[in-house]
């Protein structure tokens, strides 16, 4: 296949994947994050692999670029963004604990936690969500495929209608962009 092909192709099946979204759940999610800026809150998102990095550019977004002269600014944490730490408590306990360990130290009722997932089966996620549902804090979570897990755990998810990870992940890209408004 031709590289024009294949690029033709992959953006004509990731714009079916837009269209295909509950249109009503980023609605959701975006005023749980207005809500969050109004009340104060702090928020805070986490992901694996390339969920990771969406997860930090998530953390960027709502930092910066939604600074408005004179205004506070959003609170947010990207849990996946301090290293040393996240590997600490890999090395001296678990992988699993990595997340959940941080919000213990940070996490107060009424706070946003963002859960990136693309399966939402990540022992991790799923884990921290559990531990800020008992808070409580509101759980966000962003997945594909099916919603594993995390479609039960979290208090809002939206799933992104697709089996294409590349899919799921531009996405859920993309959706830290509509959130900046």
């Amino acid at each position: 296949m031709k590289i024009e092909d294949f690029a033709q192709e992959y953006l004509k099946k990731l714009g079916r994947v837009i269209e295909g979204l509950p249109l009503s759940k980023i609605v959701s999610i975006i005023e749980i994050l207005k809500k969050a800026y109004r009340e104060d809150k702090q928020v805070f998102i986490m992901g694996n692999g390339g969920s990771a990095a969406t997860a930090s550019h998530f953390a960027l977004g709502l930092s910066k670029n939604t600074i408005v002269k004179d205004k506070k600014r959003f609170k947010v944490i990207g849990l996946t963004d301090n290293i040393p730490l996240i590997t600490a408590w890999s090395n001296d306990e678990a992988y699993e604990d990595v997340f959940v360990e941080q919000l213990k130290g940070l996490l107060n009722r009424g706070d946003v936690v963002i859960a990136i997932s693309c399966s939402g089966d990540s022992k991790n996620i799923l884990k921290a969500i559990a531990y800020a549902n008992t808070v409580p804090a509101i759980t966000v979570g962003l997945t594909g495929f099916k919603g594993g897990k995390l479609k039960d755990l979290a208090q809002e998810c939206l799933i992104v209608p697709s089996r294409h990870m590349g899919h799921i992940e531009d996405v859920h890209l993309t959706l830290t962009h509509l959130t900046e408004a």
